[in-house]
């Protein structure tokens, strides 16, 4: 990819999933910033008013729900982490809608789980949805569920549901609103010498050895996170960029082509979207361990899996359910729904 598309990245996208962490809205934590709604509201309204269908990804409901009840320190207990989105999801959604509704513009609430993308069905019906409301001018302002999660919940991933949506709906960018600058080669907080990464390839593992350190009390996503997030995006064709929310005007200047933060860009061969829905699945129920010859047929040759070359089963799994092959280090080649139960197998 050129300087000249990765500038022009935002400007020539049709479909936009954005995504602003907890630290952006909550006045680090205080409760939900109304002006801070309201600013990044005005920005988003620019995009859509350019005919851009904009979907965002929004965290906050936690923090919020914590301010109102008191928390100092993020709660480690399931039911007081859920307790705050509960109370915290009413009062995001009301802020955004308020705001958006001085540009003309209509919001829909959306509350998925990584469930919910995981089952094929709703999966589908999610896609559906989703694209009726783009096709309204509705803009979409998805949140994980936080008070029927469990595992998810601990680890705060809204970086990867944003991905996952830019999966879903095949949008062209995927942007990532934090509260440092973008990627660098080592951690600048610790490193004064850091430097910092304009441009690189999503997917590259450099960038996952470079990416480290942890989130703000507030959100629970490190730098790590997003680079992850940026590798699933690309399975869509989609270009990530990791950008400071303190940069004054900020989508609407990547927008008119200027380059701000790290871009990521895509440059993978786009999976078709059956294949993007089972790389995406993030529960797998089971492990068939394989053996040299198995693996080469399957990631050199695009032969069939057969039952001589599975070594070992792990795991309970039933028919139907998504499974890794891996080799005996535990190295991942291959996903699949599989036609037999662990017992079978």
């Amino acid at each position: 990819m050129s300087e000249n598309q990765q500038t022009a990245l935002v400007k020539d996208a049709n479909r936009v999933v954005i995504k602003i962490g907890s630290s952006l809205l909550t006045n680090n934590g205080k409760g939900i910033d109304s002006n801070e709604i309201a600013r990044w509201a005005k920005q988003i309204a620019y995009l859509h008013q350019r005919g851009q269908q904009v979907v965002l990804v929004s965290s906050g409901a936690i923090a919020e729900g914590m301010a109102r009840f008191g928390w100092n320190k993020r709660p480690k207990l399931v039911n007081q982490l859920q307790a705050a989105a509960a109370v915290g999801q009413i009062a995001l959604a009301q802020a955004y809608e308020t705001a958006f509704k001085e540009y003309g513009i209509q919001t829909a609430q959306i509350l998925l789980t990584h469930d919910d993308l995981a089952d094929r069905h709703r999966y589908l019906n999610a896609r559906s949805t989703l694209n009726t409301l783009l096709e309204l001018n509705v803009i979409p302002i998805i949140n994980e569920n936080d008070t029927v999660i469990t595992k998810e919940i601990q680890l705060g991933d809204n970086d990867t549901l944003g991905a996952l949506v830019a999966n879903l709906l095949e949008s062209e960018v995927y942007i990532i609103l934090t509260d440092q600058e973008g990627l660098y080669d080592s951690d600048p907080r610790k490193n004064k010498d850091a430097k910092f990464i304009h441009r690189a390839e999503a997917g590259d593992p450099a960038l996952e050895k470079m990416a480290g350190g942890a989130g703000t009390h507030v959100g629970t996503g490190g730098m790590m996170t997003k680079v992850l997030a940026a590798k699933r995006a690309a399975r869509s064709g989609a270009h990530t960029i990791i950008a400071s929310g303190s940069e004054e005007n900020l989508l609407p200047r990547l927008c008119n082509g200027e380059s701000i933060g790290t871009e990521l860009y895509a440059q993978i061969p786009i999976l078709s979207a059956r294949k993007q829905w089972l790389a995406a699945h993030l529960h797998i129920s089971g492990y068939l361990v394989l053996d040299d010859g198995a693996i080469a047929a399957l990631t050199r040759h695009g032969k069939s899996l057969l039952p001589i070359g599975v070594t070992e089963v792990r795991g309970d799994f039933e028919r139907g359910d998504l499974v890794a092959c891996i080799d005996k280090e535990g190295n991942e080649y291959a996903r699949g729904l599989i036609s037999y139960s662990a017992e079978d197998a």
